[in-house]
């Protein structure tokens, strides 16, 4: 029972909490970095669901071997990828199945001295299938929501690859190899905008001819438009362009549309200008 000498709270009154007191009851924002579980070294599964075990595995049995005998990866500028913090890499996207985003990730873990790992920003339908949409999580797919985008650039300082161009990329006819389709939205250029992070472009020579697409199998279309490819990837000589990363926290802010897709078309010129040189050098599709 309560204590009836106690007076009681009168109505109406507002009861205010003096600054200094929210300072010492509250931890710094910088501090809150530090207690995300997804950051524990000792954790083989992080919050997004990516397990470092299943890559492992993927990684020792199949894409060290696409790496460095079936695609013979060449890599060029990955000094431009920062040591520590986060980043956004915007790569053009080719090909009926997502090797690029593997080679990708791979050249990070190869040959870049901090062997960083990285988050794959997507929205591919075939994270709804059962199995292949666990197995596409586990090797680190997120989906590309601006809130996981942030999250992860500006909470978790960590690297995110992402393909602006989306589905139409995977849908381009053999005739239009290596023309970047128009990006899809502006989320990625305002994520990286809203993070303080730089945006570095990749630029992907070989993924169109490893895998091209044919078609789609038209009766399975409403539930995802399945490209119609060769089934293994053909040997195409990759080679992988890392450019001069593109500064954003000396940008403001901006939520004027135009100002954000200005950023976003300079970064796609910038792609598609190296994309039209590494074609012009190379001598072979198979022997680069």
């Amino acid at each position: 029972m309560a204590d009836r000498d106690e007076p009681e709270p009168e109505t109406g009154v507002t009861v205010e909490l003096r600054l200094e007191d929210r300072q010492r009851r509250l931890p710094a924002a910088a501090d809150l970095r530090e207690q995300l579980p997804g950051l524990e070294a000792e954790r083989q599964v992080t919050d997004w669901g990516r397990s470092e075990r299943v890559e492992g595995v993927v990684d020792r049995t199949l894409y060290d071997f696409l790496y460095h005998y079936w695609f013979r990866v060449e890599v060029d500028g990955i000094e431009n990828v920062p040591a520590d913090g986060g980043a956004l890499l915007v790569a053009n996207h080719a090909g009926a199945m997502p090797s690029d985003g593997a080679m990708i990730a791979k050249a990070m873990r190869e040959e870049h001295p901090r062997r960083r790992a990285v988050q794959l920003a997507t929205d591919s339908p075939f994270a709804g299938f059962p199995g292949l949409g666990m197995l596409v999580t586990k090797l680190g797919a997120v989906a590309a929501h601006p809130a996981n985008l942030h999250r992860l650039l500006f909470d978790e300082r960590q690297l995110v690859l992402a393909f602006p161009e989306g589905h139409r990329a995977q849908r381009k006819p053999l005739g239009q190899r290596y023309r970047l389709c128009p990006f899809d939205g502006v989320a990625f250029a305002r994520a990286a905008l809203r993070a303080r992070v730089p945006i570095v472009p990749v630029a992907v020579l070989g993924a169109e001819e490893a895998l091209p697409r044919f078609g789609s199998l038209a009766p399975l279309r409403r539930i995802a438009h399945l490209p119609l490819t060769t089934g293994l990837p053909l040997p195409a000589k990759f080679r992988i362009r890392f450019l001069e990363p593109v500064a954003t926290d000396e940008l403001e802010e901006d939520d004027d549309p135009g100002f954000v897709e200005s950023l976003e078309g300079d970064i796609r010129a910038l792609i598609q200008e190296n994309l039209l040189e590494l074609v012009a050098q190379r001598r072979s599709v198979w022997l680069g």
